[in-house]
């Protein structure tokens, strides 16, 4: 090589190596964002509420917008390329996950960011805008995520232009986006991830055509898409799908196309919630790399043998929710083990026992065999299952699978289980000490068993991880030192019905987690301690009723703690009914307006609190139900009562109330129980209560100081199922509308959205109660409540005929209109009533006959018509004349029951001048009859007891067939038809 050739590469290499410098540290400095995008972003910000602050660094003054939070540039050009604003909670933790969203807008600005290749909106909160169009201008995008983001209405068919997208996630929010066609999926052809769900496809007809176009695709999920029907295919061209999701479609089709069959790469498959039913098609035994099943909530029936033994690699199997049938050996599931996951609970028809081949599942992790009819013993089952995995189970589930027999020590060698259910069983004996070995438990349900014993420390000795602790239904007791502090911090605590008492449990104060505790009718008779009262603002549901606890409520130290808000099925509760409490629930009412915002029943019933109900009620704007009957309050009802808008029942019930129902009690309008009896409540029945409360069910405005007429707005109410104004001064009709009460005049009670009812969770529930008079005697109703249907307007001064249209509400159970003062005839057409089964008239001005259509009235139990101006016969009828005689007294009736009845049949003749027979002397001696008794003695006596005193073997006989005749029960009839031969022998020597 020629030297100055030589010099010439030397110099290049320079070169390259001064360049290679320069870029090396241009890469390792980063460059700064362009000026426009740095901008763009700016205004997008500026339209979103950021009320956790992740958008804190994106501010003015910092000039690098590639160092903001969620921004991703190129280090070469400064390029935004990726927009990463996804929430970073996951829904499960609601709190955190709600107090994240960006709320708001998108801005247009974001065009600017022409270079963008990722976009990550989700779990955010638009406001139910539509997806904007505009976004189809990002063509370089490769990445779009705009899933659970509150976006509404068509998905626009522009985002077919981003040919460059290789994942699109549109997943909606309970269908409040949706398609009508597919064809824009043309476009998309190196799209290898689609996901979908919760979209409304309805109207997508093509949808399978269209994705099946999909060359590239690998995962598809549609789940709950409202796709109900999954039509077959010629061929399947996304044959290098791995995984596939079309659960909770409720497809038509009760079969499994065979294309599905073909789709030979498939790991993951999805197909529970739907309908599919008989037998599960062989065919999934083709698909040998499934690693996750889930065929779970379907009516499968069967299974061929062997198609599970194929799939050797499977790690989740879910058939829960089938109507399975035979034992759980003849689904043939003894060959998986590879199984992780095995979940097949739920499928109530299918029994047998846990068989020993689950002894050889090494790796299993989790098993759910609850409501599965197994009846075998719970040490057989430990003993399986701790055969090769005691050292590595984390859940098992045995919930309502009749299992029966003594926990014993052996539960101790499952160290590593994190959830343990054995609920609804028949499990006896005391719990064993090892339970408090296993120190990665977090969830333990023993509700609902039999057993016993005492429960100390040592059962919690290890149990640091603990979150959820469910013993009630048994009979255990609790024997815990008052310095105790346990290892663990609860989230939820259901010890309802053991014996913690009778003092209060101190140790619950050291639990700062606890959001759900439920400790009713478990013997405590003591003071709430000062620490707990300043807890409870931590609690989404307390329940402590049914106990004897005592003393007031004090002045809480920290009013502004906040409320732990965990979601919860019931609503939140705070339940300190059926106690001893007593004093002013001021400080509860009035302060801590942080607790009370969240509440939805507030229930205080059946304590001694007293003094005035504080008028602090807008700090409730939750609450669904109020309960603080009977009680001591006092003074008139709070306005601000009036501004509980979600309010849904209100039960002031037998207080010392006084005063006239506030107007602002008009504003409640989705009421559907009213209970303000047993008060010193008066004024007029206000007329706004028919023409506002167009939902309620229930009212009681019994045992008041309320006057003037029936409003004839009360007509209106044609939800109304129970009406009690009984003891009033009430006057005036009762309006013939009163057949508008149309829930009354059926029976029909199918319709769940009818009952007062209000929520269920587990084995809690939160009902409606009510007390009502029916057969003359108190009754409390409350889980069959929206089965009841009763009038009562006993003990007013209502006047005027019984309307005829009362006998139109015939799904009445008992109507009772006593102690007034109606008159004319009972209704002849009162039989059609065939439901009821209390009737009262009494104490009123009835006259005429009992209709004979009474007869009808089969389910009768209770009547009562005494104290009228009735007359004539009783209407025969096994039904009526079951009745006692007190039932029809007070009236001019005869016929059975009414043992004067024959009397008052005979018609005793008179002469022209009316005064009788000659032979009669008005006062002289009635010979006659003395002599004809007398006469009747003396033959009597020596024809019949006189020979019996002669002849001994007479007597015998006599007495003997005597006793024959008694325990033959007809002594009472001979003693009947000898009682009214004499009155007619009586009567004819008249």
């Amino acid at each position: 090589m020629k030297p100055n050739t030589s010099a010439f590469v030397a110099f290049a290499l320079l070169e390259l190596f001064a360049i290679a410098t320069v870029i090396n540290i241009s890469f390792c400095k980063g460059t700064s964002c362009i000026e426009s995008e740095r901008e763009a972003l700016l205004k997008l910000k500026h339209d979103l509420r950021d009320p956790s602050n992740r958008l804190a660094s994106w501010i003015g003054d910092n000039g690098d917008c590639c160092k903001w939070g969620g921004v991703f540039c190129s280090n070469f050009t400064g390029h935004v390329l990726e927009l990463n604003l996804q929430n970073p909670f996951s829904p499960d933790d609601n709190e955190a996950y709600q107090r994240s969203k960006l709320v708001g807008k998108i801005n247009p600005s974001l065009l600017e960011l022409k270079h963008l290749v990722h976009l990550d909106l989700s779990g955010n909160d638009f406001q139910g805008i539509q997806i904007p169009k505009y976004l189809a201008s990002l063509v370089n995008l490769r990445y779009l995520n705009l899933s659970e983001a509150n976006f509404t209405g068509m998905i626009p068919h522009q985002l077919g232009n981003l040919s460059n997208l290789q994942y699109l996630d549109l997943t909606g929010y309970w269908f409040e986006l949706h398609v009508d066609s597919f064809s824009w999926l043309s476009g998309l052809s190196l799209l290898e991830h689609f996901h979908m769900s919760w979209v409304n496809l309805t109207k997508a007809s093509d949808w399978l055509l269209s994705i099946n176009s999909l060359s590239s695709l690998k995962e598809l999920k549609l789940s709950h898409c409202r796709v109900y029907h999954l039509p077959p295919l010629s061929s399947a061209n996304i044959s290098s799908l791995n995984a596939l999701d079309l659960s909770g479609n409720y497809f038509n089709d009760t079969y499994i196309p065979s294309w599905v069959f073909g789709l030979s790469h498939l790991v993951f498959l999805d197909l529970g919630s739907n309908k599919f039913a008989g037998q599960i098609p062989s065919g999934l035994g083709n698909l040998t790399s499934l690693g996750h099943l889930d065929l779970s909530l379907n009516q499968f029936n069967s299974t061929k043998p062997g198609w599970l033994s194929k799939l050797n690699g499977l790690k989740y199997l879910s058939l829960r929710g089938n109507s399975f049938q035979g034992t759980i050996s003849s689904i043939g599931l003894e060959n998986l083990t590879s199984i992780k996951t095995l979940d097949i609970a739920f499928n109530e028809q299918l029994g047998g026992k846990i068989p020993n081949s689950f002894a050889k599942f090494c790796k299993l992790r989790v098993i759910d065999v609850s409501y599965v009819n197994l009846s075998q013993d719970i040490s057989q089952v430990l003993d399986i299952f701790s055969a090769c995995v005691a050292d590595a189970l984390e859940s098992l589930f045995l919930r309502r699978s009749q299992f029966y027999g003594h926990l014993t020590n052996q539960l101790g060698r499952f160290k590593t289980l994190r959830a343990l259910d054995l609920s609804n069983n028949t499990v006896n004996g005391p719990i064993p000490l090892s339970l408090g070995q296993i120190a990665n438990l977090e969830y333990l349900d023993l509700s609902n068993n039999k057993l016993n014993g005492t429960v100390s420390e040592i059962h919690f000795l290890n149990l640091t991880q603990l979150l959820v602790f469910r013993a009630h239904g048994n009979s255990l007791v609790f024997k815990i030192n008052p310095n105790w502090v346990p290892p663990f911090q609860l989230a939820f605590l259901e010890l309802r019905s053991c014996h913690l008492g009778p003092r209060f449990p101190l140790w619950l104060q050291s639990q700062k987690k606890l959001y759900y505790l439920d400790i009713s009718s478990t013997r405590i008779s003591a003071k709430i301690p000062r620490g707990f009262w300043n807890s409870i603002f931590q609690y989404d549901y307390l329940n402590v009723s049914g106990n004897q606890i005592y003393g007031g409520v004090p002045k809480f130290d920290s009013p502004s703690v906040p409320l732990i808000t965990t979601p919860s099925l019931l609503g939140s509760i705070f339940d300190l009914s059926n106690n001893a409490l007593s004093g002013s629930i001021f400080h509860l009412i009035c302060q801590g307006e942080n607790f009370s915002k969240n509440i939805e029943f507030l229930k205080l019933s059946k304590n001694h609190f007293s003094e005035d109900i504080p008028d602090c009620w807008m700090n409730w704007p939750r609450l669904r139900m109020l309960n603080l009957g009977n009680n001591n309050f006092t003074g008139s009802l709070p306005m601000s009562i009036g501004a509980l808008n979600s309010l849904m029942s209100l039960n002031l019930r037998n207080n010392r109330l006084s005063g006239i129902i506030p107007t602002s009690f008009r504003n409640l309008s989705i009421l559907k129980a009213l209970d303000m009896g047993e008060n010193e409540l008066g004024g007029n029945i206000p007329t706004w209560i028919g023409e506002t409360f167009s939902r309620l069910m229930i009212l009681n405005l019994r045992s008041n100081k309320f006057h003037g007429d029936f409003p004839i707005q009360l007509c209106r109410l044609g939800s109304l199922q129970i009406l009690d104004v009984a003891y009033n001064s009430l006057s005036g009709t009762i309006p013939r509308c009163i057949n508008n009460f149309s829930a009354m005049a059926t029976t029909d009670s199918s319709d769940p959205n009818s009952g007062i009812f209000y929520a269920s969770s587990g084995d809690n529930e939160i009902v409606e109660d009510a007390l009502l008079v029916t057969k003359g005697f108190l009754v409390e109703y409350n889980s069959i409540l929206n089965l009841v249907r009763s009038i009562d307007i006993s003990k007013n001064n209502f006047s005027g005929e019984i309307p005829v249209e009362v006998t139109n509400l015939q799904g009445l159970q008992s109507l009772n209109l006593s102690h007034n003062l109606f008159t004319g005839r009972i209704p002849d057409n009162i039989g059609v009533m065939r439901s009821i089964e209390s009737l009262d008239f009494s104490a009123n001005q009835l006259s005429g006959q009992i209709p004979q259509s009474m007869s009808n009235l089969s389910f009768l139990n209770y009547l009562n018509l005494s104290n009228n101006n009735l007359n004539g016969e009783i209407p025969s009828s096994t039904q009526l004349q079951s009745f006692g005689a007190s039932s029809f007294a007070g009236n001019d009736l005869c016929g059975a029951p009414l043992s004067n009845c024959t009397e008052k049949n005979i018609l005793i003749p008179e002469d022209e001048n009316g005064s009788g027979n000659e032979d009669d002397d008005e006062d002289g001696v009635d010979w006659l009859l003395y002599i004809s008794m007398a006469l009747g003695f003396v033959v009597g006596f020596w024809c019949f007891i006189g020979p019996l005193l002669i002849k001994r073997r007479w007597r015998y006989k006599y007495c003997h067939f005597l006793d024959r005749l008694w325990d033959g029960c007809f002594v009472r009839k001979c003693y009947q038809i000898f009682h009214v031969c004499t009155c007619v022998f009586y009567v004819l020597n008249q």
